[in-house]
């Protein structure tokens, strides 16, 4: 990070954004244009595509190693109460929309250097090309690690995983990429890998975080979910349908909240504010 860059410090909260007069009128104006019916069916049968070709420019390099996950996550690196403490069983441990490793592999070895080496990792993506950066790490061992495309919004994923076999699912920044009227099809899928108890541990894009205010007239598809320039689409949550989504699908809430975060760059005139919503779901 540039040393004239802070990143203030995160903010938790249950409240929704307040809105201004002028962030008021920025959704207003994107409700003038929305995308026709046909091109936004033309988006979800070509979302795969979408996602192969953003892997294609990208490879690798667009995102960051998520080496925070664990601060926030602490599940990921504590005992899971799904497993007897004195057991020899293998934790296992599911990746949702793996993208090129960026999650998966931080965690190997954050959890190796503490000396947890009884786990396994499953590790699925709606694109074939991330899957083939996540297999052609050298850090790729089957023995470990199973990575494989899947689209989660189908059963596709049962015929890799039993069911009930896992006890963390994570999904981190995937769940705002699928069409919302099939959220419910993917909770339910996780609830079926879970083993009672299992957790998903969520962290996605909150409603009013400044990408949404700045999408532009002629990106909306529905209500919340746009179209970016490069065909991939976004979908900004409530910390309440959320809670509802998992509750009516055989979830408990352990937590759900707003992050509010600030990137501060006073050399350069950059003030970026960003609202997340994070949470831990276990199964009932």
């Amino acid at each position: 990070m540039d040393p004239e860059t802070d990143l203030i410090e995160d903010v938790f909260t249950s409240a929704e954004k307040s809105l201004t007069d002028d962030e008021k009128h920025k959704l207003e104006e994107q409700n003038k244009r929305l995308i026709p019916e046909f091109k936004a069916n033309q988006l979800e049968n070509q979302a795969q595509k979408h996602w192969d070709l953003f892997y294609k420019r990208n490879e690798t390099r667009f995102f960051k190693d998520r080496r925070w996950t664990t601060r926030e996550f602490q599940e990921l690196i504590q005992d899971h109460p799904t497993l007897p403490s004195d057991s020899n069983e293998c934790r296992k441990l599911l990746e949702v929309g793996c993208g090129v490793g960026n999650f998966v592999y931080p965690l190997m070895e954050e959890l190796e250097a503490l000396g947890q080496t009884n786990n396994y990792f499953y590790a699925c993506d709606f694109s074939p090309r991330a899957v083939e950066f996540v297999r052609s790490n050298p850090k790729y061992n089957e023995d470990r690690i199973k990575a494989f495309q899947c689209d989660i919004t189908t059963d596709t994923i049962h015929h890799h995983i039993p069911t009930q076999t896992i006890d963390i699912i994570s999904m981190i920044f995937v769940l705002s990429a699928i069409t919302p009227t099939k959220f419910e099809v993917v909770i339910k899928n996780l609830h079926r890998l879970l083993k009672p108890g299992g957790i998903v541990l969520f962290r996605d894009y909150g409603r009013y975080d400044m990408a949404q205010l700045r999408f532009k007239s002629g990106h909306k598809i529905a209500e919340n979910f746009y179209m970016r320039q490069d065909g991939t689409r976004s979908y900004y949550f409530a910390e309440i349908e959320l809670r509802k989504l998992f509750q009516e699908n055989g979830f408990e809430v352990i937590s759900n909240s707003y992050v509010h975060r600030r990137t501060l760059n006073v050399k350069e005139g950059i003030d970026v504010p960003r609202i997340f919503l994070q949470g831990k779901f276990k199964k009932l």
